[in-house]
C-alpha cells in the first residue's frame, strides 16, 4: 500500500510520527526500523551506530543514530527496553535503509515490559494507514528510494 509514493505496511506498529516501525518477534525482542517517509527525509544514509547491547533505552530516547552526509538523527524508541543488537547487514552497510527500510531493520530490542503492553499506544493497522497517508499528504512527502 502506497500514499504519495511511500510505502506503508498495515501489519507493524509505528509511533506516532511515522518515524519508526516495530514489529515483535516470537521470541519476545522487537525489531526496530525506520520507515519510508524517514529515510526519505533522512536522504542517503552513510552511517549507522546503534547503542551497545545491553543498554537500557527508555522510551523517547535513540535506540541508534542514523548519519547522512549533511544529517545526523536519532531513531527513537517507543517504550522502555533493552538492547539486545543492531542489524550487521545495516552496520555493514547502511544504505540498505533506503532501498528497503521494511525490510531491513536498525535495532532488534527487548521490551521492559510484556510485549502486549509495550505496543499499546502504536498505531497499527488502518488507524496507522490513515495517520501515514494523512503526515504525507500534509507534509507534501513524496517518498523515494535511494540507490547505493
Amino acid at each position: 500500500m502506497q500514499c504519495n509514493g511511500c510505502e506503508f505496511r498495515p501489519e507493524l506498529y509505528y509511533d506516532s510520527d511515522y518515524q519508526i516501525w516495530v514489529r515483535p518477534e516470537n521470541d519476545g525482542t522487537v525489531l526496530v526500523g525506520m520507515t519510508d517517509i524517514s529515510q526519505t527525509i533522512a536522504g542517503k544514509v552513510l552511517h549507522v551506530r546503534v547503542r551497545r547491547p545491553g543498554a537500557i533505552r527508555p522510551k523517547g530516547k535513540p535506540v541508534a543514530t542514523v548519519e547522512t552526509g549533511k544529517w545526523a538523527g536519532p531513531v527513537p524508541n517507543p517504550f522502555d527496553c533493552v538492547i539486545e543488537t543492531g542489524n550487521k547487514a545495516v552496520l555493514d552497510d547502511p544504505s540498505l535503509l533506503n532501498r528497503d527500510p521494511y525490510l531491513h531493520w536498525v535495532a532488534r530490542v527487548r521490551p521492559s515490559r510484556p510485549v502486549a503492553e509495550a505496543l499499546q499506544g502504536l498505531l497499527t493497522g488502518a488507524a496507522a494507514e490513515a495517520g501515514f497517508c494523512e503526515r504525507v499528504r500534509r507534509d507534501d512527502i513524496q517518498c523515494k528510494r535511494v540507490a547505493s
